[in-house]
């Protein structure tokens, strides 16, 4: 792992021994009081929190739960976070901010399905005097603030691993397949990842992926195969590793002896069981802990009608307000050299999640066990 890579991991580990994963304090979906440690239930700040789906897992494992503790740190308790999950219905999520802004939430903080479509639900949240806190995504309106990782700085992660495990070939045919094109990370992915590929590679084809999902992934696969054959194929360009579970799925089941490097994203554990197995080259693992910490900070801040002086460390534009406050957190890339170094190390999973009896073979010859 390289200096940058050390300190990122370093800086996760002292962040998540501080954060339980676990879900203490949880809210209830939509309304429900979040009960604290004492059993009283929070009276004097309303958070709501309100996320994009649930079949991506750090989600529900993550953020939540992160993000219910800190805000539970931050007030001594005297909070009640209010969630729901949109389940990648930007209708629904509108709605859900409707309720909201009609619950009276003190800050409310969006990870938006259709970074576009939330625009109206923002102004509407604004106007009722409630601040607004894009958490993963950039969604568009007069937000107050943002954190998110290094978006383009993950393409380029992912690029670079790509290019490495391609070796000295002379422009490799590769297929890329990006996220969707409603989210507006998955354009930073992009650009980021052809910042390193572009004269590099022959991009055989490529997709943007309706809504992040691996059936569709492996769908737009199977179409790339068809097209280009399953031995042009050097190389997979994988937005996630969602995706990259449906796209290996399609280059096993068109009969390949042995697989392309195929990147990902998130550091799922599926997706690193199958870094484990040689199934995956690489995933970006995204330290969780820093950026809903960052989030739960910002939104109580802004709750209290505070200035965020202190926690941004930088500002962004979306398409219709300026000089965003902002904190982006770094990225790092995760192979099977670095299993023990990142996820292991700073108690994403254990071990023994990952190297289940399925795995128990290839996480000893990864020297894993």
């Amino acid at each position: 792992m390289n200096t940058r890579m050390r300190r990122a991991a370093v800086a996760v580990a002292a962040t998540t021994m501080a954060v339980s994963l676990a879900a203490c304090g949880s809210a209830k979906e939509s309304g429900d009081k979040a009960t604290t440690d004492s059993g009283k239930k929070g009276d004097d700040l309303k958070i709501g929190l309100l996320l994009p789906e649930n079949v991506t897992a750090r989600y529900e494992k993550f953020d939540k739960p992160i993000i219910e503790k800190k805000v539970s740190e931050l007030t001594g308790g005297k909070a009640e976070v209010v969630y729901s999950n949109a389940r990648q219905d930007a209708t629904l999520q509108s709605q859900q901010v409707d309720t909201m802004i009609t619950n009276k939430v003190d800050a409310l903080i969006i990870d938006a399905v259709d970074a576009k479509a939330i625009e109206n639900s923002v102004k509407k949240a604004k106007d009722a005097g409630i601040p607004v806190v894009a958490f993963d995504r950039l969604a568009e309106g007069p937000i107050d603030a943002y954190t998110s990782f290094d978006n383009e700085e993950v393409g380029r992660v992912q690029g670079k691993a790509l290019l490495e495990a391609l070796g000295t070939a002379a422009k490799p045919t590769i297929v890329m397949m990006n996220g969707s094109i409603t989210d507006p990370n998955a354009k930073l992915f992009k650009q980021g990842a052809k910042s390193v590929l572009d004269g590099k590679v022959t991009y055989g084809k490529e997709y943007d992926t309706k809504e992040w999902k691996p059936e569709n992934a492996n769908s737009n696969m199977e179409g790339a195969i068809t097209a280009l054959g399953k031995d042009k194929i050097a190389g997979v360009y994988s937005a996630n590793d969602g995706m990259a579970g449906g796209i290996i799925q399609a280059l096993k089941s068109a009969g390949l002896s042995k697989l392309p490097p195929v990147t990902g994203q998130d550091a799922e554990l599926a997706g690193v069981q199958r870094i484990v197995t040689g199934e995956q080259f690489m995933s970006v693992y995204k330290p969780y802990p820093q950026e809903g910490i960052v989030a739960a900070e910002m939104a109580v801040a802004l709750a209290k009608g505070e200035k965020l002086d202190t926690i941004a460390t930088s500002k962004i534009d979306n398409a219709g307000t300026k000089a965003i406050p902002t904190v982006l957190v770094p990225v790092v890339s995760l192979t099977k050299d670095n299993i023990k170094d990142t996820v292991i190390k700073d108690g994403i999973y254990t071990l023994d999640e990952i190297c289940s009896a399925k795995y128990a073979a290839a996480c000893t010859s990864a020297g894993l066990k």
